[in-house]
């Protein structure tokens, strides 16, 4: 498998390179001073089947044992590396590199949609010759960095935060004319003289929002994206890396042969002003200004105001708009008892305010600045002339203030509806874009728009309350009426809008904003009479449909129906539906939940609907599928095969469970090299009722199983199709079915791209074009929080969307506890000796050092103090014996003895494949039992074998497991105990990995234990963790990078030992 990192130098700009798993691990050459090539890097050819680039050599720094670099995280090795004794350390190494072309980056994440930004990259896996033959390729969190920041610059660039301006770069100077020498000087800078050239630049403006999602990207930098000798600082680097995807992607986006200017009627290009050839520059690849160094310095001092306003996106302090209503104001009353808008004259106000960038809970009023500025001095220099500057700022943001600012001492403005309305449509966005604050009243972001209601009359359903054979295309009756929200709005209400003319008014207790224009196309809509029946289809269309989409004259305020179709769009379908019973030859017994969950696949199968059954880990989706497919066979005997995908470690689970219980079920695997092909795949298909693939499979047989008309396609794990444009994703596309289903426990991770993905796949184009999603749903949500986006993609979801969590007791009531305990032990006096050790030699490193070699301290001091707290012999390779050395191995063998005794099974996780290698033989004959073990490199019929014997009656009663290969996939429920050996700080990861026992099928207390040494970076971490949700939220799929971020003396605090420590 191959690993993808990227990285960005100051002289070359961003780079890619990667790992080979099968190479070797050690370098063939030794003792150099010099940087040694990187043993296990692949080769520049390889490179350029994944992306288009330039391909050279670079040296990297990165965490090093004395002859081979350590293996990212990402890596995956079939056979374990060799161990070392050697401290870890950064290193220089020399590795394959492909340079990529900022422009190239920029053009593929404009076509990109909001899928994860990893696939930034990964279309070029399927659409780059040769790349069939590349195997597994896996991308590191700095190909996700790379592409959250050209996606930030693009975002940036579409919303115009970006400014023109002038740098100087190493070159060859200038050609001057006669008139100027090469030595004339830029006013306090350069010179053409110097060796340096002016080119024209498009920067980044970062205020507000964007300075603060800006301060998160550079916190949130991966050490290896700074693996460059040359590497700054993360604030610096990542400036320096925006600011040249910014200038790519408005280059990219400016349309070709564009005249930003008038002609030059004859002149010659040595007459051409310097603002000329700046704006010359500005548009095409090169970059260069060619006028005299004199013109430029005089075009500098031209834009002097506009580098001004870039570097005050950084100053102490913003203004801020807040609108409120006039207290006692008219509009205070309903539109029924003041319907005459002419009445209404100036019920609003927008105050004026400064907010303090350091402190934004800060918020001083205008008016006290004017009254007591030197009050304000201490936190901010000349209050006055800052709110006088912000605000003219803002009034060229939005000129509808600039009535306010006619006074000498401007402290607000008063507003009448009309402007009111068009201050929250238009001025509030336009401000935040410009980095204002702005903050609205309350009910603007939750208010209930004036719309069309739609109430379907649904049709009638079977005698289990199913929709009748035609589905989708029974016909409803449809009636149309005005509404705020879902309540309906009388004849008076509507008479009393449309006198009143006014885009915002009060009814019924609430501010509803009111189109006149709009609002008489509606009444029109509703005298005309149009769309008065329609297909089922047609009402699910417009319940999800988006206000510009639905082709009305109003967006659509409601959407409701009775019966089966009501309960369907409101999501209580699983709930109303009446339940069905698998066949009798079905011998496993379904938990009502399950049979309403087989009753809800079943219905929207019924009608055509793919579906998404989203159950929480181990409410067992694996039995409610088979069910359906048992009672799809009863029914219809002679229906064509269905088609399941999955991960192949599931494939054996599959397997087992089917024939456990739907035993008539025909089951066959295609996966291997002997599988079948053309004619012997069709042949093969006759008497199959459930063909079982792999996700890999798939993508290489498409064509086979694309020319299959399927009965069902069901995805299990969908969440391996989250990129949209990975080859999973593509190929199951591109498949036939009457119905698809996925089965998923996370159908959202971390973009809402991915749920996108799988809804795709299920009802094409249900939440639109990708570009119109993140535009709509994906940007609001994730950027901006807009709770009015998320109900709407909720809403439009909801249908197709089943999920049930196992800690609700309406769900599962006999499910046993759960106890989670904190496992407390002390070290030995030799781990004491050598934690502290560690301790004051790493943090006498980390106190002389910076930027990435820090980061890689700390990770190094990270490893090391963990490998001590498992056993010194993990630090220390030296071979010796188990027993005896560590507190952490003599409290596990207490606990372990506790449990057999009991003759309980125990399931023990460690993210250190060596630690699990040590114990393996340790702990078999210290308790003279057998004990299993499971790891990345064990294979298919192996881990079936292991999971097999762990589950019977007489099988192992200890079982080791790596974080990484056991926490997911498996059924292990045998056990009735949990051990986390060392922690990955992680609590998705964990828990997950605490769910294979912990599920359906459980009988007994399960007893989870997490292991922590008093007094060490252990029990301080969780402690920070526990008490502070948003840095457990920040912990969640970042590991450990984010303590690289701690200060020097918060280091020093977490890594000390107490002496609570110790064991005396």
């Amino acid at each position: 498998m191959l690993v993808l990192h990227a990285f960005w130098s100051l002289d070359h700009g961003p780079g890619l390179w990667a790992e080979d798993s099968e190479k070797p691990v050690t370098s063939v050459q030794q003792g150099l001073k010099s940087a040694r090539p990187h043993p296990f890097a692949t080769s520049a050819e390889t490179l350029m089947k994944l992306q288009a680039g330039e391909p050279g050599q670079t040296t990297l720094l990165l965490p090093s044992l004395r002859r081979s670099p350590l293996d990212s995280p990402e890596i995956v090795r079939i056979a374990p590396r060799p161990t070392s004794s050697t401290v870890p350390s950064l290193l220089p190494w020399t590795v394959p590199v492909l340079w990529v072309d900022p422009q190239d980056l920029a053009a593929t994440i404009n076509d990109d949609d909001g899928a994860d930004p990893a696939a930034l990259f990964f279309p070029k896996l399927s659409l780059r010759d040769g790349s069939e033959q590349l195997g597994d390729v896996r991308i590191a969190a700095s190909v996700r960095y790379l592409a959250e920041l050209v996606r930030f610059a693009g975002e940036l660039a579409g919303r115009a935060r970006v400014l023109p301006g002038i740098v100087w770069v190493a070159g060859a100077g200038h050609d001057d004319d006669a008139d100027a020498t090469p030595g004339d000087p830029t006013p306090g800078g350069p010179t053409a003289g110097d060796g340096l050239a002016a080119e024209a630049r498009w920067r980044a403006v970062l205020r507000g929002p964007d300075a603060l999602a800006f301060g998160d990207l550079i916190v949130g930098m991966p050490p290896s994206f700074r693996s460059a000798p040359d590497s700054e600082d993360a604030g610096a680097l990542a400036a320096l890396a925006l600011d040249a995807l910014v200038d790519a992607t408005v280059r990219g986006r400016l349309p070709e042969g564009m005249a930003m200017l008038p002609p030059r009627r004859g002149r010659k290009p040595r007459q051409v002003p310097a603002v000329e050839a700046w704006v010359e520059a500005l548009q095409g690849p090169d970059a260069r200004i060619r006028v005299p160094s004199t013109m430029i310095a005089e075009l500098e001092h031209e834009l002097a105001p506009w580098r001004s306003y870039a570097r005050e996106a950084n100053a102490p302090a913003r203004a801020t708009f807040r609108l409120t209503e006039n207290s006692g104001g008219p509009d205070a009353q309903d539109i029924l008892d003041t319907p005459d808008a002419a009445a209404q004259t100036h019920p609003w106000k927008v105050d004026f305010l400064l907010q303090s960038a350091a402190d934004p809970s800060l918020l001083v009023a205008a008016d006290q600045v004017w009254r007591d500025g030197d009050a304000l001095a201490r936190w901010l220099g000349r209050p006055q002339e800052v709110l006088l500057a912000e605000l003219g700022k803002a009034a060229r943001a939005y000129p509808g203030l600039e009535p306010g600012l006619r006074q000498s001492r401007p402290t607000g403005l008063e507003l009448t509806s009309e402007q009111a309305f068009a201050f929250l449509q238009d001025g509030a966005p336009a401000l935040d874009g410009a980095g204002f604050g702005v903050q609205l009243p309350a009910w603007w972001d939750r208010q209930s728009k004036l719309g069309l209601k739609l109430s379907a009359a649904t049709p009638m359903g079977d005698d289990t309350g199913k929709p009748a054979a035609f589905g989708r295309e029974q016909l409803c009756d449809f009636r149309w009426s005005l509404a705020v929200g879902e309540h309906t709005l009388s004849d008076e209400e509507i008479a009393a809008l449309a006198q009143a003319k006014a885009p915002l008014v009060r009814l019924r207790g609430q501010w509803v904003s009111v189109n006149p224009e709009q609002l008489r196309r509606g009444i029109d809509f509703l005298r005309r009479g149009d769309l008065q029946r329609g297909t089922v289809a047609d009402v699910l269309r417009l319940a999800g449909a988006h206000p510009d989409d639905a082709g009305l004259p109003l967006e659509i305020a409601a959407v409701t129906a009775d019966g089966w179709l009501g309960a369907l769009l409101d999501g209580s379908a699983e709930a109303s539906l009446q339940t069905v019973a698998p066949p009798s030859n079905f011998t496993a017994t379904l938990r009502p939940y399950q049979e309403r969950g087989l009753a809800w696949l079943d219905f929207l199968g019924s009608l055509g609907l793919g579906a998404c059954l989203a159950d929480d880990m181990g409410l067992g989706k694996t039995i409610q599928l088979l069910a359906l497919e048992a009672l799809n066979r009863e029914r219809q005997p002679d229906a064509g095969p269905t088609l399941l995908v999955c991960p192949m470690s599931l494939i054996g689970n599959w397997e087992a469970e089917a024939a456990k219980f739907a035993p008539a079920l025909r089951l066959r695997v295609h996966h291997g090299s002997e599988r079948r092909r053309g004619e012997e795949f069709d042949d093969g298909l006759d008497g199959v009722d459930l063909l079982v693939t792999t996700y890999t499979t798939l993508t290489r047989d498409v064509e086979v199983f694309e020319a299959v008309s399927w009965n069902r396609v069901v995805l299990d794990e969908a969440q391996a199709v989250k990129n949209r444009l990975s080859r999973a994703a593509k190929a199951v596309k591109r498949l036939t079915a009457a119905q698809r289903i996925a089965l998923t426990g996370t159908p959202v991770e971390n973009r809402l791209g991915e749920l996108y993905s799988i809804m795709d796949f299920l009802n094409p184009g249900l939440l639109g074009t990708p570009e119109l999603f993140r535009t709509r749903y994906a940007i609001p949500v994730e950027r901006h929080r807009d709770e009015g986006a998320a109900e709407r993609m909720r809403a439009i979801t909801r249908p197709y969307l089943l999920r049930r969590v196992k800690t609700d007791p309406s769900i599962i009531d006999d499910l046993p506890e759960k106890i989670e305990i904190k496992q407390y032990y002390t070290l030995t006096n030799e781990q004491a000796s050598l934690y502290q050790s560690v301790v004051d030699d790493m943090m006498e490193k980390i106190d002389g050092s910076d930027g990435i070699e820090r980061r890689g301290n700390v990770l190094a001091a990270m490893a090391k103090l963990k490998q001590i707290c498992n056993h010194p012999a993990q630090l220390l390779h030296d071979g010796s014996v188990v027993g005896q050395r560590s507190g952490k191995v003599e409290r596990l063998e207490e606990i372990l003895e506790e449990i057999l005794a009991e003759g309980d099974k125990v399931l023990c996780f460690t993210q250190y494949t060596e630690f699990a290698e040590m114990l393996l033989p340790h702990l078999g004959a210290r308790f003279d039992t057998d004990v299993a073990y499971l790891h990345g490199g064990t294979s298919r019929q192996n881990r079936t074998e292991l999971v097999r014997r762990f589950q019977s009656s007489d099988g192992p009663p200890i079982f080791l497991l790596s974080l990484k290969a056991g926490g997911t996939g498996l059924n292990l429920t045998a056990a009735n105990h949990v051990i986390h050996l060392d922690r990955w700080w992680n609590p998705a990861v964990e828990n997950q990995a605490t769910d294979r026992a912990f599920r359906i099928g459980q009988k007994r207390r399960v007893q989870v234990r997490k292991f922590i040494c008093r007094g060490t970076l252990e029990e301080r971490i969780d402690a920070m963790i526990e008490e502070k949700a948003s840095l457990a939220n920040m912990v969640v799929g970042d590991g450990e990078g984010w303590l690289t971020e701690l200060s020097t003396e918060n280091l020093r605090e977490l890594f000390a030992l107490s002496k609570e420590a110790v064991n005396e």
